[in-house]
């Protein structure tokens, strides 16, 4: 092993190889079509949440602000699994958006959480 090789099998060990599966939703339908269903996609997402099984989702923008659409991030067991989570969201199986799915291999990074007793609250930083 050349010393270059070392050097990144040492920087690379610990790290924490968590995989995630990663959809980007972007709109497929009229605005008003996207309306219709966006309360039972969030009560779907809201489920998966409590669920323990999205890891976090939300819109995103380009640099000028306007929409780019959304992403979802999902813990999942394979491919399949996440592309039937991904399936199943109301928004998908009415067309009213489309997705592409990805696998993201998570390794470095940090979530810091600060619990407050005084009046049971908690803030992610």
């Amino acid at each position: 092993m050349t010393e270059l090789e070392e050097t990144i099998k040492q920087l690379t060990h610990g790290l924490l190889h968590k995989e995630l599966y990663v959809y980007h939703t972007v709109p497929a339908a009229p605005l008003s079509e996207i309306q219709k269903h966006l309360p039972a996609h969030l009560e779907y997402q809201f489920r998966l949440e409590k669920e323990g099984i999205m890891f976090a989702a939300g819109p995103l923008a380009n640099e000028d602000g306007t929409p780019a659409g959304g992403m979802i991030v999902v813990r999942a067991q394979s491919f399949a699994a996440a592309r039937a989570i991904a399936e199943a969201d109301p928004m998908h199986r009415a067309g009213a958006r489309t997705f592409t799915l990805r696998r993201w291999t998570v390794n470095e990074g940090s979530l810091s959480v600060r619990v407050h007793y005084s009046d049971q609250t908690a803030k992610i930083d």
